[in-house]
């Protein structure tokens, strides 16, 4: 049975926890607002009080030790209702709360790196993100929302904002195996792709004229994290989408595998929903997100 300490800082359990969700430090120092060498020290003084590891660490890569798997699954829900329990309080105690939803890709990879420069300039006014899987429905209680949709949406004041298109890729050991290749790695290598775009893989094929395009296996994500991920650790060739992936790029997580592109009709869209009338905070947020994201420089 595991004891804990009761001065153990809540900051460790939740840099734990969400550390244990997306297997990075550096992605749950970006939700955190922390640097990843703060994650890594407050994971560590939290194993230390428990007495046992909750991780092991690769060079690039962790993942939870069988104890680290068990200590999530008892402390998340307790950690969530915590936080409801806080962002409650404090939406009692605040006039203005804004509310927006969004793909929890989009929000790790594009809005959060650049949300530092709207909460420089608007301290007073207080932002309540609300992360949900790709192509999932936006959250209802939201005053803004942030929707991949292969169309425009059916809403009554919908603002395109960028396209994304998807470029093969995979990690640099993998790269180095099958760069000599050329087309034939196909058919030698598991493709990932995102369960929202099953066909995505035979798409680039027919694009590209790939002619008997036959591979050995497709692996299905239901999450943009995991189709990024599961490529960065040497799972098989990924279709992965820019620009939101520009960071794994250039940090070399992923590389290249085809120049060639996929180009779809899939984009990002900000829906203003209609209590926004009167409202000057939220309208002032939502032209920053569309002067922020509607052209974006890759």
């Amino acid at each position: 049975m595991l004891t804990m300490s009761i001065q153990t800082p809540i900051r460790g359990l939740r840099s734990f926890c969400v550390a244990s969700k997306c297997l990075s430090f550096k992605h749950a120092a970006s939700q955190l607002f922390l640097t990843p060498s703060a994650v890594s020290h407050q994971i560590k003084k939290l194993e230390a009080q428990l007495g046992i590891a909750l991780f092991n660490r690769g060079t690039r890569t962790i993942e939870l030790t069988s104890a680290g798997k068990q200590f999530y699954q008892s402390i998340q829900p307790i950690i969530n209702q915590l936080e409801s329990t806080i962002s409650e309080f404090t939406q009692m105690q605040h006039n203005q709360t804004i509310t927006i939803s969004l793909p929890e890709f989009f929000a790790s990879e594009l809005f959060i790196p650049r949300l530092s420069e709207w909460s420089e300039n608007n301290p007073t006014i207080n932002l309540q993100l609300e992360t949900v899987k790709s192509n999932s429905a936006p959250a209802q209680s939201a005053d803004l929302s942030i929707v991949l949709a292969n169309g425009k949406p059916n809403a009554k004041i919908v603002q395109e904002l960028f396209p994304i298109r998807y470029v093969p890729a995979c990690n640099k050991r993998l790269y180095k195996k099958l760069k000599n290749m050329g087309l034939k790695a196909l058919k030698s290598t598991p493709l990932i792709l995102h369960r929202s775009r099953p066909w995505s893989w035979h798409q680039w094929a027919d694009k590209n004229s790939v002619d008997d395009f036959d591979p050995k296996q497709i692996i299905q994500f239901d999450s943009m994290f995991g189709v990024a991920r599961a490529a960065q650790q040497g799972m098989g060739i990924a279709l992965v989408p820019l620009p939101m992936s520009k960071a794994w790029f250039s940090e070399q997580l992923l590389v290249k595998l085809f120049d060639e592109e996929l180009n779809t009709n899939d984009k990002y869209y900000l829906i203003q929903h209609e209590n926004m009338d009167n409202n000057a905070d939220l309208t002032l947020f939502a032209d920053w997100v569309k002067q922020t994201f509607t052209i974006y420089d890759e």
